[in-house]
């Protein structure tokens, strides 16, 4: 299994090899482009010198908001988002002995147990929570029982609704497509974006 997100190789093999990368790269997936949240990760880690929760949870706040900062910035929101991320590693420093994995691995959980649990991380919101589930159990490897209903839509099979569905740039295609068109769909019908 390699995950196929950003379009960039090193960036894909550690979000394919890390947990926590890829529990960042969901974190930091808001007001920019996918592969730019995704990609986040290895900038961290080439700026930070870690992918480790515990380093990245106790570094110097200043610092680690300047290497978000420094250009390519990581995310559009550098020190919202640095302190975002420290936040995360916090929690799965503290709740979860600093292994990320353990939030879908840990005692053999189900679907709904995972969303709970991604629910509780801070700048997890249900939303973000479903589609980070639909991409463990589409694309990480994650079987527990029920998870494609807890992950709502995200994990219709066949869908293209999120970065759960990226395989491919044809894949990605599909699901900026689809964004688009509900975005469009929102607005039209008074909503807001998606």
């Amino acid at each position: 299994m390699t995950l196929h997100i950003t379009g960039d190789a090193a960036a894909d093999q550690l979000l394919t090899d890390d947990p926590l990368a890829l529990l960042i790269g969901m974190l930091l997936d808001q007001q920019v482009a996918m592969e730019t949240a995704f990609a986040g990760p290895l900038k961290i880690r080439e700026r930070t010198g870690s992918m480790d929760a515990t380093a990245l949870a106790h570094y110097d706040p200043d610092q680690f908001a300047q290497a978000f900062s420094t250009t390519p910035a990581v995310h559009r929101f550098p020190g919202s988002m640095a302190a975002r991320v420290q936040a995360l590693c916090t929690a799965v420093v503290n709740d979860w002995g600093g292994d990320a994995a353990a939030i879908w691995r840990q005692g053999d959980p189900d679907g709904a147990t995972v969303l709970t649990r991604l629910k509780a991380l801070p700048g997890f919101g249900e939303q973000k929570a479903k589609i980070f589930l639909a991409l463990l159990g589409k694309q990480y490897g994650f079987t527990g029982a029920g998870w494609r209903e807890a992950a709502g839509a995200y994990g219709d099979e066949g869908s293209f609704r999120s970065v759960a569905d990226i395989v491919s740039a044809e894949s990605l295609t599909k699901v900026r497509e689809f964004k688009r068109a509900t975005k469009a769909a929102a607005k039209s019908s008074g909503g807001g974006g998606v």
